[in-house]
């Protein structure tokens, strides 16, 4: 099979993921979906971005974006409402669940997500139109060298004395998600590929207590938790740069290895096609 048969057959996949995660929104059948359809985007952009086809894939591009527009403000409330409930705000939370379900009830009038289905189905036969077999290979060195340059980005990163946190938090979701798309293309060891993880989470948790916090200066039924988030914000920070440490020394070595095992041949980290 090819590079470019591959990315086809995930993008298929892809779309048959959205049309059923949208489908069990639009009926409220289960709590998991909106996040279901949102990992689906997520992925969805990560395949896209490291090929890096320009018009190609533009509209593609546009409309996955707007959907994680549209559906971040929601996610977000769903997120807050999980946390007031196990806090034991038991009425702070069902008032955003409310308005959860408000917007659930009215997603069948949401075109986002349709447009983003009608161009999931037009986007194979274009693809293979702008690419001709023999072009498959070029493809996907130019991918795996986009995402080389990813994770050294992220490594430059992590290894900045004056490194922000929030840059960081971005660089890694962005490589690690790139990298599920394409683990044939750079292979990380299981501890590596931990570890990413963990900073990941640590990071997503001080940034979540910290912007609750910042909600809590509008929304009075939150202010009685701004204690316990800060305190909770500045356990992740600590963790966060901890991780951030450990990572980095990993990282640089994992990538200094891949270019000793490559040599001298511009391309050779590459797993076999």
């Amino acid at each position: 099979m090819s590079f470019a048969d591959a990315v086809v057959i995930s993008i298929v996949s892809l779309e048959v993921e959205v049309v059923h995660a949208f489908a069990r929104l639009r009926e409220e059948s289960d709590n998991e979906a909106l996040h279901d359809l949102r990992i689906c985007v997520r992925r969805l952009r990560s395949l896209l971005k490291p090929l890096a086809l320009g018009e190609v894939a533009a509209g593609l591009e546009a409309n996955s974006a707007e959907v994680g527009r549209l559906t971040t403000p929601i996610r977000d409330l769903e997120v807050m409402a999980e946390e007031l409930q196990q806090r034991g705000f038991a009425q702070a939370a069902q008032r955003r669940r409310d308005a959860v379900s408000v917007w659930y009830r009215a997603s069948a009038d949401h075109v986002a997500v349709e447009r983003l289905v009608a161009a999931l189905d037009d986007w194979p036969r274009t693809f293979r139109e702008s690419i001709a077999d023999s072009a498959s290979g070029n493809l996907r060195r130019r991918t795996a060298q986009r995402l080389r340059r990813q994770f050294e980005r992220l490594d430059a990163a992590l290894n900045d004395p004056d490194h922000d946190r929030h840059s960081i938090r971005l660089l890694v979701k962005r490589a690690r998600y790139a990298q599920e798309a394409y683990p044939q293309l750079l292979p990380l060891p299981f501890d590596l590929a931990a570890r990413l993880k963990r900073l990941q989470s640590s990071l997503g948790s001080w940034h979540d207590h910290h912007q609750w916090c910042l909600k809590a200066v509008s929304e009075d039924d939150l202010k009685p938790l701004v204690c316990a988030w800060r305190e909770a914000e500045q356990s992740a920070l600590v963790a966060a740069e901890q991780d951030i440490t450990d990572l980095a020394g990993e990282l640089t070595l994992f990538l200094r290895l891949l270019d000793v095992e490559a040599g001298p041949a511009s391309g050779a980290f590459l797993a076999p096609a």
